[in-house]
C-alpha cells in the first residue's frame, strides 16, 4: 500500500509499529516491526491475519513466548565467509545463537501442528548441534578459550604455568633474601612489559644485575628483571607465542565450521527475525485483548466496540461504527471535544493495523476491505503531535485527496469545510461529499454544520451519526450513535450556566422556521432514541437475570440428582452387603443341614435349592438393579402408623415385603422380603398396596416357590442329641420364614430330652425367649419358643 508519512503521523501508526517493536526479543525483529506497512493484497493480508492468531494462540495456550533474545550474527556469517578469522566473542555469539535456534525449532515442532503456518516457518530453522557444541566445547567465554580446546594447547599453557612458578620461586627466594632487602624499594614481585621485574631502589642500581624494563613516575624506583630469571622469562614468552599461534589454528578451524554452513545460518537467522516479529504481533494482540477481524474484498467495514490502541483501555469508550452497505459515507457530528477525531482516527489506524496483519482492540466482528489507499486531513487541538490547521492546508490536503482517491479508498476529513464563512462552507462540503459519495469512497467527515446533517437525511448512501452530549452534567460522553445527526445544545447548556432565559428564547426567534422544526425533529429522535435504549437495556438485564435463574435452578436440579444418585447407589450397596452375609448364614445352616438326617436328603436338597434360588435372585435383582425414579402411586414420606402385616415397599432394594413388628422407639422395623427377614429403618419404608403382597408370617415364600414350615415340632423318641439337632435345623426353617413363635413338643417323660433342648435354647442366636406350655399349650411337655 503506498502510504505517505504525513497520513502514518495523523493516525499514529508508527506509534502502533513502536509499540510491537518493544515486544520483540531481539533488534532484528524490532527492525521488522519498526519497518511494517500495510498491504493491499488480501491473500497476503489473511495470511498475516493467521500468522497472528497462531502466535497469540500459542502463547495463550502453553503460556510463555517461545522467542528468546538472540544477537544479529550476520555481520558474522558474511567475514566467516568471506575467509576472515572470528574471534573468540564472534564465534561464542554465533554458537549462542544456534543454540537457540535449535531450541526453537524443537519447541515449535513440538507443540505445533505441520499444517501451522508458523510450524511452516520454522522449517527454516536449522539444527547444528555439531558445530555449535564444538564451538562451545572450544570457547568458555567472550575472552577464553578453554584450556581442552585441543591437547597441543594444554601442553603449552602447562608449559607456561611450570614457567610462571619457576620465575615466582626464583623471585620469592631472591626478594626474601638479606642482601636484598636493602636493595628492594619494596619485598613484592610485579610485571612490566610482559615479564616478571622486582623493584630496586634508584642508587642500588648496580647491585641487581639484570634488564631495567621500566621506573616509578618520580625515577627513584627502577623495574629490574633479575638475570636469574632472564631465561626463564623469554623460555615463558616463547611458550606464550606457541599459544597464540595454536588459539589462532583453533579460531581458523572453528570458523571454517561456521563458513561451511553459512548459508543455512542466514536462513535461520531470518527465520528466527521473522518468527520473533510474528511471535511480538501475537503478544501485542493479548496485550491490546484485539481480536481478529474478517478482511473482505466488497467494500464493508464494520467496528465493533472499537478501541483506540494508544488510549488506556480503562479511559477509552468503545464505539460501533459501519460503512459500505447501505451508504458510503458517514457524517459525524457532535459537540468539540467529544470525540470525533478519535472515532476518525479509531477507523483509519484500525484499518491500517488490519491491513498489517495485526489484530484490533474490539469485539469478534470487526470487519475491514482492502483499502487501496487511506487519506486522512484530521488537525485538532486534540491531537498531541499537531497544532490547528488552517482553512489553506484543510484544502490543499482536500485536493489531493479528490485528485487521487478511487472506489477502493478510505477518505477521513476532519471538521469539513471549516475555517471560513459557515454558509460557503458548508456548501463547499456538501459538494465534497457529493463527488466522494458518486465515486463510492468510503468516507467518513466529522462537521457542525446543520446544512451537512440534513444532507445527510436527504440523500443516499449518506448516514448521519453522532457524538452523545450530556447536557445535564455538561460533558460528553463519547459514545457513537449511528443513524441520527448531533443535536445542537447551544440554548441548553447556556441555561444551564445561568444566561437569562430572555436572550435565549431572543436567540430562538432569530432561528428560521426551517431550524427550529429541524432541531425539534433531532430532539424528537434522540428522545426516542434514548427511551429505546432505556427499554433495550431494562429487556437486556430481564433476559440476564432469567438466564442466571435459569442457570441457578439447573445447577440445583444437577446437584439434587447427584445427590439423589449417591443415596440409592449407597442402599444398593448396603442392600448387597445384606444379602451376602443372608447368602453366608444360609450356606452355613445347609453345610449342617447336609450332616444331618439323611433320610430326608431329597426334601433337604430341595429346600436348599429353593434358598439358593431365593437368594441368588435377590442378589442379582440388586446388583444390576439402576437408579429408577420412584413408582407411581408410592408416597414420598415415610409411613406414620405402620401396623403389622402392612404391605411395605422398601427403598434402598426397591422390594415389597411385609412389616412383621411395629416400628420400635429406635425407628427400627422387621420386614419379610421373600424368605429373608431383615431389620431395616422406618425412612427406608413406603407404604404401598400389591395384589400379590407377601404372606403373613408362618408361610415362608421365595419369589413363588413356597415352603411350608410348621409353627411346631415334635421330637419325641429322639435322644437328647439328635433331638437338639433336629430342633436346630427347625430353627433355622422357622427364623428364614419369619415365624416368630414355635412350639417344641419333647414330652414329659424323665425331662432329659427337654433339660437338653433348654440347655441348647439358652445359646441359640435366633431365640429371643422360651417357656413351659400352660394349659392347652401342652404343660410341661412343650417349651414355647420366641424367635427374634
Amino acid at each position: 500500500m503506498e502510504m505517505n508519512e504525513s497520513t502514518i503521523r495523523k493516525l499514529e501508526f508508527d506509534k502502533v509499529r513502536e509499540l510491537l517493536s518493544q515486544r520483540c526479543c531481539s533488534s532484528m525483529g524490532a527492525d521488522l516491526a519498526r519497518a511494517l506497512n500495510p498491504s493491499r493484497e488480501l491473500l497476503e493480508i489473511r495470511q498475516r491475519q493467521r500468522e497472528t492468531a497462531e502466535a497469540a494462540s500459542f502463547v495463550l495456550r502453553t503460556g510463555v513466548n517461545p522467542m528468546r533474545s538472540f544477537d544479529d550474527i550476520r555481520e558474522i556469517v558474511n567475514r566467516a565467509r568471506m575467509g576472515a578469522v572470528l574471534s573468540i566473542a564472534e564465534l561464542n555469539a554465533a554458537a549462542g545463537t544456534l543454540g537457540i535456534s535449535r531450541s526453537i525449532k524443537l519447541k515449535l515442532e513440538k507443540e505445533c501442528g505441520s499444517q501451522e503456518l508458523i510450524a511452516q516457518i520454522a522449517y527454516g530453522l536449522v539444527d547444528l548441534r555439531g558445530t555449535e557444541e564444538e564451538i562451545k566445547r572450544c570457547i568458555l567465554s567472550d575472552e577464553e578459550i578453554h584450556d581442552n580446546a585441543s591437547e597441543e594447547l594444554a601442553k603449552i599453557r602447562r608449559q607456561i604455568r611450570v614457567c610462571h612458578s619457576r620465575i615466582r620461586d626464583r623471585l620469592e627466594t631472591l626478594i626474601k633474601s638479606q642482601s636484598a632487602a636493602k636493595i628492594l624499594q619494596e619485598p613484592i614481585i610485579t610485571i612490566r612489559a610482559g615479564r616478571y621485574v622486582v623493584p630496586v631502589r634508584q642508587e642500588c642500581r648496580g647491585q641487581m644485575p639484570g634488564l631495567i624494563h621500566d621506573q616509578s613516575g618520580s625515577g627513584s624506583t627502577l623495574f629490574i628483571e633479575p638475570m636469574a630469571v632472564v631465561e626463564i622469562n623469554n623460555e615463558l614468552r616463547e611458550w606464550e607465542a606457541r599459544q597464540r599461534e595454536e588459539i589462532e589454528r583453533i579460531l581458523r578451524e572453528l570458523t571454517a565450521m561456521v563458513a561451511r554452513s553459512s548459508d543455512e545460518i542466514a536462513v535461520a537467522l531470518t527465520t528466527l527475525a521473522t518468527l520473533d516479529f510474528i511471535f511480538a504481533k501475537g503478544v501485542l494482540a493479548i496485550d491490546m485483548n484485539a481480536v481478529e477481524p474478517v478482511v473482505n474484498s466488497e467494500g464493508r467495514l464494520r467496528v465493533r466496540r472499537g478501541r483506540h490502541p494508544l488510549i488506556p483501555r480503562e479511559q477509552v469508550v468503545p464505539v460501533d461504527f459501519w460503512l459500505g452497505g447501505e451508504f458510503t459515507s458517514l457524517i459525524i457530528t457532535g459537540p468539540n471535544t467529544g470525540g470525533k477525531t478519535v472515532t476518525l482516527k479509531t477507523c483509519g489506524l484500525l484499518a491500517l493495523m488490519a491491513q498489517a496483519g495485526l489484530h484490533v482492540p474490539g469485539a469478534e466482528g470487526c470487519e475491514f476491505p482492502v483499502f487501496s489507499r487511506i487519506f486522512a486531513d484530521i488537525g485538532d487541538e486534540q491531537s498531541i503531535e499537531q497544532s490547528l490547521s488552517t482553512f489553506s492546508s484543510h484544502m490543499r490536503n482536500i485536493v489531493e485527496t479528490l485528485r487521487e482517491v478511487d472506489s477502493e479508498s478510505l477518505a477521513l476529513l476532519d471538521e469539513l469545510g471549516a475555517g471560513t464563512d459557515p454558509t460557503e462552507g458548508a456548501a463547499l462540503a456538501i459538494a465534497i461529499l457529493e463527488r466522494l459519495t458518486a465515486m463510492r469512497v468510503r468516507t467518513m467527515a466529522t462537521t457542525h454544520y446543520s446544512e451537512l446533517k440534513a444532507y445527510a437525511l436527504s440523500a443516499d448512501s449518506v448516514e448521519n451519526a453522532s457524538m452523545e452530549f450530556d447536557v445535564e452534567t455538561l460533558r460528553p460522553t463519547f459514545r457513537l450513535t449511528m443513524g441520527i445527526p448531533g443535536k445542537s445544545n447551544a440554548f441548553e447548556i447556556s441555561r444551564r450556566l445561568g444566561m437569562d432565559e430572555a436572550l435565549i428564547a431572543r436567540a430562538r426567534e432569530l432561528l428560521s422556521k426551517e431550524a427550529v422544526r429541524f432541531e425539534d425533529v433531532i430532539e424528537n429522535a434522540e428522545y426516542h432514541r434514548a427511551m429505546a435504549a432505556r427499554e433495550r437495556q431494562v429487556a437486556e438485564e430481564a433476559r440476564l437475570e432469567m438466564e442466571e435463574i435459569k442457570k441457578q435452578v439447573e445447577q440445583q436440579r444437577a446437584r439434587l440428582e447427584e445427590q439423589r444418585r449417591a443415596i440409592l447407589g449407597k442402599a444398593r450397596d448396603e442392600a448387597r452387603a445384606l444379602v451376602r452375609r443372608a447368602r453366608q448364614e444360609a450356606e452355613a445352616a445347609i453345610a449342617q443341614l447336609r450332616t444331618q438326617r439323611p433320610e430326608s436328603v431329597p426334601e433337604q436338597e430341595r429346600a436348599i435349592q429353593e434358598t439358593r434360588d431365593a437368594l441368588r435372585a435377590l442378589e442379582d435383582e440388586t446388583a444390576k438393579r439402576p437408579a429408577a425414579a420412584r413408582p407411581s402411586g408410592i408416597p414420598l414420606k415415610p409411613p406414620a402408623d405402620l401396623r403389622e402385616g402392612e404391605t411395605v415397599l422398601l427403598v434402598d432394594i426397591d422390594k415389597q415385603g411385609t412389616v412383621l413388628k411395629p416400628p420400635t422407639e429406635r425407628g427400627e422395623v422387621q420386614v419379610q422380603v421373600g424368605v429373608m427377614r431383615l431389620t431395616t429403618r422406618l425412612t427406608n419404608l413406603r407404604r404401598a398396596e400389591r395384589a400379590d403382597a407377601p404372606e403373613p408370617a408362618g408361610a415362608g415364600r421365595s419369589f413363588g416357590l413356597r415352603t411350608a414350615v410348621s409353627a411346631e415340632l415334635d421330637i419325641r423318641g429322639y435322644d437328647g442329641q439328635s433331638g437338639v439337632q433336629a430342633v436346630d435345623l427347625y430353627l433355622d426353617e422357622a427364623f428364614m420364614a419369619g415365624l416368630s413363635e414355635v412350639s417344641i413338643i419333647h414330652g414329659k417323660g424323665t425331662g432329659a430330652l427337654r433339660d437338653a433342648v433348654w440347655q441348647f435354647l439358652r445359646r441359640h442366636p435366633h431365640v429371643d425367649a422360651y417357656r413351659l406350655g400352660q394349659y392347652g399349650e401342652g404343660d410341661a411337655g412343650v417349651t414355647v419358643v420366641k424367635l427374634k
